[in-house]
């Protein structure tokens, strides 16, 4: 079951941000990262040293069962597996929703953007008035280099899988219930999935 980074909208406003892509409940901790070394990283197009092999991309065999052209995202285990047509999957590294803000359910990829601008709802706005009312796209936004918009039944759920300014958080649950990935890896994603992808999430 969906559980929206930030339960409810405020009905027309935030339906006409959802529709063009804009609205997002995801950051930080509840917002933008600012230390140096996380804005260079953004820019940059490698792993951190510190960031354990394990959550770096490889090719596996497929543990997901799941039709090719499928993203299925592991929450338990903090990976993201892009399903191959030969039996083998790539897996990726993730950061997944903090206790409270996880989720589990189906649904497809409806937008991709490249450098998104960040709106956070008005539930994150009341936990964090301090925080912009929206953010242009670049190295220092929350979503980093690539997000793409999850919608099921016709509606966005709210939820994204999208860069991280913040990469040594994959591994862990902190983010506002939606999937992160290095940038380099979310870059990586982005190119390989189409508008249409099914996604899981376990």
């Amino acid at each position: 079951m969906f559980s929206p980074c930030g339960s409810g909208r405020v009905a027309v406003v935030l339906a006409t941000l959802a529709a063009a892509g804009l609205l997002s409940g995801c950051g930080g901790a509840d917002g933008p990262a600012s230390r140096p070394e996380a804005i260079a990283f953004a820019m940059s197009a490698t792993y951190p040293s510190a960031l354990p092999v394990q959550y770096r991309k490889t090719e596996v065999i497929d543990p997901t069962g799941e039709t090719p052209g499928t993203i299925v995202i592991d929450t338990s285990q903090r990976y993201l597996y892009l399903v191959q047509p030969d039996g083998k999957a790539l897996r990726y590294g993730v950061g997944v929703g903090k206790e409270g803000f996880g989720w589990t359910g189906e649904a497809n990829v409806q937008n991709k953007q490249e450098w998104p601008d960040w709106v956070p709802p008005p539930e994150m706005l009341e936990r964090r008035p301090d925080l912009p009312l929206r953010m242009s796209g670049g190295p220092e936004n929350p979503l980093g280099a690539r997000a793409m918009y999850l919608w099921k039944d016709g509606k966005d759920t709210l939820f994204r899988i999208h860069g991280t300014n913040e990469p040594l958080t994959i591994g862990k649950a902190m983010s506002s219930g939606c999937i992160r990935m290095i940038n380099f890896d979310v870059e990586d994603l982005y190119e390989r999935v189409p508008l249409g992808a099914r996604v899981v999430v376990r």
